[in-house]
């Protein structure tokens, strides 16, 4: 079994058309120029949106080049080497279509609103790419404890009252209104939460539960309306009495919603 070998030096490498002398994108790598441009066409191949990608699918590959610019031995150094070659190369009036300045790590662009409400707009209604099973980098792993506690404690309280985005929003202005599930979305649900798939499967409330709910629930009275009552033992059952007054009441509602309806 060959042993893994770790990269202690890289190259910086300018992208530029054949026929012209100005580079349009500079870069670094550990890798040759060649593998790293082959890299970069694949990517572009497969539609990522940057200035840089948008040009080189306008380009036939054939007429573009990587050169090696520089070559260090120090990875430590390697990002500031990007740095000096994009700040030389812009100041000879080559026109980069790098994003940001170079560097490496979380040195890069600082993105503006206009900069992601063009993003927005770019990826509206791309078809995202799903990993499904051992296709997902992710398969077969979870999450500690401590990590789900730690998002846990970052999500309190971030969706309720005004920072809910929905806050305040009813009727045709909230995005739920008039969405209704599918026979077949409510069969699935069901049967995910049915059994085993049900949260609450094989569990009991403590007797200390069950007191408390038991006093927080003391003299409530249940149904907790006579409005209520009527909507759970007769409109839900399609139930109709003639000595319920909500029935007499919705009786007369439904027949003027008709007469109002052959009126038109």
């Amino acid at each position: 079994m060959k042993g893994t070998t770790t990269a202690t030096g890289g190259l910086v490498y300018g992208i530029r058309l054949r026929r012209e002398v100005e580079y349009r994108y500079v870069g670094i790598t550990t890798k040759t120029a060649s593998r790293r441009f082959h890299q970069h066409l694949r990517v572009a191949a497969q539609g990522r949106k940057t200035p840089f990608y948008d040009w080189v699918r306008k380009q036939n590959p054939a007429d573009l080049i990587a050169d090696e610019l520089d070559w260090l031995e120090g990875l430590d150094q390697l990002g500031q080497a990007e740095v000096d070659w994009i700040a030389y190369l812009r100041s000879q009036g080559d026109r980069l279509l790098n994003l940001s300045d170079g560097g490496l790590g979380p040195t890069g662009v600082v993105w503006t609103d206009e900069m992601r409400d063009a993003a927005r707009l770019r990826s509206k209604g791309r078809k995202g790419l799903s990993r499904f099973g051992e296709d997902n980098p992710f398969f077969g792993m979870s999450h500690s404890p401590e990590q789900r506690q730690k998002w846990a404690e970052q999500r309190k309280g971030t969706f309720v009252g005004p920072d809910n985005p929905n806050f305040g929003r009813f009727g045709p202005d909230h995005p739920g209104f008039g969405h209704t599930m599918s026979a077949e979305a409510r069969k699935a649900l069901s049967e995910a939460f049915t059994g085993e798939g049900n949260p609450n499967y094989g569990k009991t409330a403590s007797a200390e539960t069950r007191a408390k709910m038991s006093a927080a629930r003391r003299g409530v009275p249940k149904p907790s309306s006579r409005r209520s009552a009527h909507t759970r033992h007769h409109t839900n059952k399609g139930i109709v009495k003639p000595t319920c007054q909500h029935c007499i009441d919705d009786a007369a509602q439904a027949k003027l919603m008709r007469e109002s309806e052959n009126d038109k």
